[in-house]
């Protein structure tokens, strides 16, 4: 999709009404100011957490720059950011939707040898339209939002409720622990980590895990570090919240689930 320069004048007349309709100074371009989410603090964590994939994500929409007399890459509340797209391409005023960008190693694609992690940084409510182009304003920023971001339509998550029985975990059916956001591997209580285990294992929102770690001594118990209950659910991975931790969990640690 080509992305074309920001400054003409369909869009500029649009941002102009719609800045002397919000009462903002014409001058700072800025967007009105953010107002709080009114979420719980649980849906902002799940809506912020991370996801991997396999395959890379399709990303036709995308943030491309900003409303300002100078270059930047980098955004926050309080800006306007530019969308390489408009009406042409169904985007219409009020439309909200996730940014994200995907994470891998540095030299790598995608690859089932090389995973991605997505990164939501936060979510925009479109401000302004025009045939090719539009702008919006950050509602949510769960990290910086940045040019190249990518789009996705904007659905908040249900946290689903932990099972209240907690059956045996199912020993020598072990998964592991991958990494989080921004391809951390060390976590602690409340945090949310990626392990290797999914629908396709029996997986369902809601899932008890017990975290144990092999110190590696001969004639000896895996040790039991924690527990985490399963938050987003895919055929083959699971984001897990981490809820009691005894040490910081690791990359490798095993997890095993309450089933």
């Amino acid at each position: 999709m080509p992305v074309r320069r920001l400054f003409h004048r369909p869009l500029a007349a649009a941002v102009t009404a719609a800045l002397l309709a919000s009462g903002a100074p014409l001058s700072a371009q800025r967007a009105p100011a953010a107002r709080p989410t009114n979420l719980p603090p649980d849906v902002l964590a799940l809506a912020c957490g991370p996801t991997m994939v396999y395959e890379a994500p399709p990303t036709p929409l995308r943030i491309t720059g900003g409303q300002d007399s100078f270059v930047r890459k980098i955004f926050q509340p309080g800006d306007l950011v530019t969308i390489n797209a408009g009406t042409d391409n169904g985007v219409a005023v009020g439309q909200e939707f996730f940014v994200r960008r995907v994470q891998v190693d540095p030299g790598k694609s995608v690859s089932r040898q090389s995973p991605g992690i997505i990164r939501t940084a936060g979510w925009i409510k479109v401000y302004a339209v025009d045939d090719t182009l539009s702008l919006a304003t950050i509602s949510y920023a769960c990290d910086t939002i940045q040019a190249d971001d990518y789009l996705e339509p904007l659905v908040l998550p249900t946290v689903p409720t932990a099972a209240s029985n907690r059956p045996k975990a199912q020993r020598g059916n072990y998964g592991v622990i991958l990494m989080g956001a921004d391809r951390r591997t060390s976590f602690g209580k409340g945090d949310l980590m990626i392990v290797d285990r999914g629908s396709d294992h029996g997986v369902t929102p809601g899932t008890q895990f017990v975290i144990y770690r092999d110190k590696k001594q001969a004639d000896n118990f895996l040790y039991e570090l924690g527990e985490a209950v399963a938050m987003d659910v895919h055929p083959e991975t699971s984001t897990l919240r981490v809820t009691l931790s005894r040490d910081a969990f690791a990359a490798g640690d095993f997890v095993a689930m309450r089933k």
